[in-house]
């Protein structure tokens, strides 16, 4: 096969639908940028849950004054009562379970709601009495909160047991509903763009139905008939899969580290070289992409 003919042939077809070529670029751009974002935000999930759930505790909650439910019918948690909790958490049952624990007083507890909450209103209704006492617990392996909870739920004094993944999973099922959310609106885009390309090859082959006659009929093979269209629609599904690639690393680099990581400290966010990794797989998927529709729409042509 000779290459300079079929890379001109196709440079050719380039120039020659030109608005096409701008419209699959742009189409697979959008796409793509899609599939990069929903990528970033599944590693971005994966990377919270290995450094959260490792942090998450178990708060145990003791009773107040104004208190809820039959464990708390006795009104204020009893020294007693605190002393069996702990007693409890340094038990043989227990222990093995639990990494550290200590315990915060309603004078520590109010000192912490004033910090969390200055400037709200709320801070000049609420006094240190009504702020529950609590043992925060760290657990080996944060997935055995249960046993806690079955342990130390129904003793006197104690008015619940709480896992704080509970809070960290409503905030990654959110998260992967967006997730999920960027890939159905990469899906169907990326459907738009292979029927814009099987489109963009069939009018290009039929702008050249003549010179196609010419070569079928001095016994060209399909093959070499074929593969300038499927490179012209590689060579746009690529530019557009650079552009995403480039978008992706944009969006991570004066977004997600500029503002975000400025603005929430406290997290560690996708960086660079993540998006780096997204970058090869969405080249891949534009060419196939191209590739596979390409070819599908000028053998269909070819057999007409």
């Amino acid at each position: 096969m000779r290459i300079g003919l079929v890379l001109g042939e196709a440079a050719n077809g380039l120039r020659r639908n030109a608005s096409m070529v701008v419209s699959v670029v742009l189409v697979t751009f959008i796409s793509l940028t899609f599939v990069g974002v929903a990528v970033l935000m599944q590693m971005q999930i994966m990377q919270m849950k290995s450094v959260w759930y490792d942090k998450a505790q178990v708060a145990i909650y003791l009773c107040t004054g104004i208190s809820p439910g039959e464990s708390c019918a006795g009104g204020e948690a009893t020294q007693e009562q605190i002393d069996a909790v702990e007693a409890q958490l340094n038990s043989d049952v227990l222990a093995p379970f639990i990494d550290k624990f200590y315990f915060e007083s309603h004078e520590e507890a109010f000192t912490n709601f004033q910090k969390q909450f200055e400037g709200n209103p709320v801070t000049e209704y609420v006094t240190a009495d009504q702020l529950n006492q609590t043992f925060w617990v760290n657990l080996i392996d944060p997935s055995n909160a249960a046993v806690l909870s079955e342990s130390l739920g129904s003793m006197p004094g104690v008015e619940t047991v709480t896992d704080q993944r509970r809070y960290l999973d409503q905030i990654f099922s959110v998260l992967n509903a967006a997730s999920y959310t960027a890939i159905g609106i990469a899906a169907l885009m990326l459907i738009a763009a292979v029927l814009l390309i099987a489109t963009t090859i069939r009018l290009s082959a039929f702008s050249r139905r003549r010179e196609i006659g010419i070569m079928r009929l001095v016994g060209a093979s399909n093959r070499f008939i074929q593969t300038p269209f499927v490179l012209e629609g590689v060579f746009a599904a690529l530019l557009g899969s650079l552009l995403a690639g480039g978008a992706v690393v944009a969006i991570v680099q004066f977004f997600v580290q500029g503002y975000l990581g400025d603005t929430l400290q406290f997290t560690n966010f996708v960086d660079v070289k993540d998006a780096l990794i997204v970058v090869p797989i969405l080249l891949v998927v534009g060419a196939v992409l191209a590739a596979f529709s390409a070819n599908f729409a000028i053998s269909r042509y070819l057999k007409v």
